[in-house]
């Protein structure tokens, strides 16, 4: 007769499927429930012990077949499988009385092990700034406004649409999360090797700034299509038309208000992209934070690889001259020589004015005070009070006059008013009706040149050999730039008060996004 080790007891708080990752052999355990995910993924229900045996990795697989079998029932006695008794391989009636079990996962043991691969998987996940996504969103908001035109959508090319675009956004903002996270673990060189990170860090500083470049030029663009449907009540038709394909779908039960559930899923879909996107009563954008955060972490890799190389150079290193200090204290012969080394390294000493004079001295050397004595019962120190007499003196005078401040802050409110009425007749003087050529433009005052420079890089800065058409978003997302090469070519000339600026002549056409223009 065969012994046998009782199941362990479910643990009452209802977590038990997740007990096995807290004791002994618990690779044992996951490896077990990992040949049982693989078999349900080949439809197979039923496993013996014999083929989870055969089933597990070489390096990892028990010698002995019972270890497997201790192994099933602990999973049987923590919920994570079913044992049923294997009546399939009885040939005699002696097999009747031995312990023959088929296994198979449970519920709660499957959840736990898809609870578990998903903990897996994000602990493993690194994310990206994925660039294509945000033209994959810009693409989705333009076939939605086209769909928002017909006077009845249709309803499969709207979901189609709509799951489209939650799809990319959803996958842009959670891999931008992971990345940004990664990225910090990187900067303050956790789980990352120094030698690693100086070899790829000029890759990962062109990685954000190429990304920090498109999400200027494409989420002012994203956010301007996402008011164009909102302002127009466009979206309202197209979400209750993709919520009512959903509840087509819904089983009997959930009939009634399968819709208006769906329709709520989508509407907070479509707030959360909108919120991304656009700054809204006085709360930032998921992208303005994002972008802020990516131009921050430049200057901090900067700093870490230039901490590297100060350290890497031999400079000081305060870490490095305490170990050695320790060090130092560890290897000392005495207390005595401990002592100098802390007077010597920290430069703690008595306090000099209160000097002792010979005949206390005297008088300490004929009846020593042990030091355990009270402070209480020891004889008091008497100090001199020649130092309150002949102590520093400090003449007190009328206290300073409060500055009055209105008149700067007056100065300084007419000079923001100012530029403030500088830069709007500088954006109303280049705003173009429609296309027009570079060369166009003509004369342009010093703010209005000055601005026009800005906007013109940042199109040229999106430009990529064989492109004939580019359009950027000025850093505030006030204006717009859409520049198109010429075939015939020519040069341009803008005549400004500094001089002459000369060029390739370009069709050009600039929009103030402030006063309401319009995606034409």
């Amino acid at each position: 007769m065969s012994v046998t080790t009782p199941a362990p007891e479910p643990r009452p708080d209802g977590y038990s499927p997740f007990a096995h990752l807290t004791v002994q052999n618990t690779a044992l355990y996951r490896q077990v429930m990992r040949v049982f995910v693989i078999a349900k993924e080949r439809f197979a229900v039923h496993l013996r012990p014999e083929d989870v045996h055969a089933a597990l990795p070489v390096g990892e697989r028990p010698v002995e077949l019972d270890a497997v079998v201790k192994a099933l029932d602990s999973l049987v006695g923590w919920g994570n499988l079913r044992a049923d008794p294997d009546t399939a391989r009885v040939t005699a009636v002696e097999d009747f009385y031995r312990k023959r079990f088929i296994y198979q996962l449970t519920r709660a043991g499957e959840a736990a092990e898809e609870a578990l691969g998903v903990y897996d998987e994000a602990l493993g996940r690194r994310g990206a700034l994925q660039a294509v996504a945000l033209h994959d969103i810009v693409t989705q908001l333009r076939a939605l406004l086209v769909l928002a035109v017909e006077e009845q959508p249709d309803q499969a090319k709207t979901h189609l649409a709509l799951d489209t675009l939650a799809s990319r956004f959803t996958a842009l903002a959670d891999n931008a999360r992971a990345f940004m996270g990664s990225l910090q673990r990187t900067i303050d060189l956790h789980d990352v090797e120094e030698e690693v990170f100086l070899a790829y860090k000029d890759q990962l500083i062109q990685y954000l700034e190429r990304f920090i470049q498109d999400l200027i030029t494409l989420g002012g663009r994203i956010a301007r299509l996402i008011l164009e449907l909102e302002d127009a009540g466009s979206i309202e038709p197209l979400l209750r038309a993709a919520a009512a394909r959903e509840a087509v779908d819904a089983s009997p039960e959930e009939a009634e208000h399968a819709e208006r559930e769906a329709y709520q899923r989508w509407s907070g879909r479509w707030t959360g992209l909108a919120a991304w996107f656009i700054s809204r009563e006085g709360r930032e954008s998921q992208a303005r934070l994002l972008r802020g955060r990516a131009l921050g972490a430049i200057p901090q890799l900067l700093a870490v690889v230039r901490s590297l190389n100060e350290r890497r150079a031999g400079r000081s290193d305060r870490s490095a001259d305490f170990r050695t200090l320790a060090r130092w204290f560890a290897e000392a012969p005495d207390d005595d020589a401990r002592h100098r080394l802390w007077r010597t390294a920290f430069g703690l000493y008595p306090a000099r004015h209160l000097t002792v004079d010979a005949e206390t001295l005297a008088a300490r050397a004929a009846l020593p005070v042990p030091a355990a004595t009270p402070w209480a019962a020891a004889e008091p120190l008497r100090i001199s009070p020649q130092l309150r007499r002949t102590g520093s003196y400090e003449r007190r005078g009328k206290p300073r006059k409060i500055a009055d401040r209105e008149e700067p802050r007056r100065r300084l409110a007419e000079v923001a008013a100012k530029q403030a009425a500088e830069a709007a007749a500088a954006r109303a003087r280049l705003v173009t009706d429609g296309i027009t050529r570079l060369s166009g433009l003509g004369e342009l005052d010093p703010v209005s040149f000055g601005l026009f420079l800005q906007l013109l890089g940042d199109a040229l800065a999106t430009w990529r050999p064989g492109m004939r058409h580019t359009v950027a978003t000025s850093n505030d997302g006030s204006m717009e730039i859409r520049l198109s090469a010429l075939a015939d070519g020519g040069t341009a000339e803008i005549r400004t008060a500094g001089g002459v600026f000369r060029g390739p002549d370009h069709l050009i056409e600039i929009i103030d996004l402030t006063d309401g223009g319009d995606d034409r």
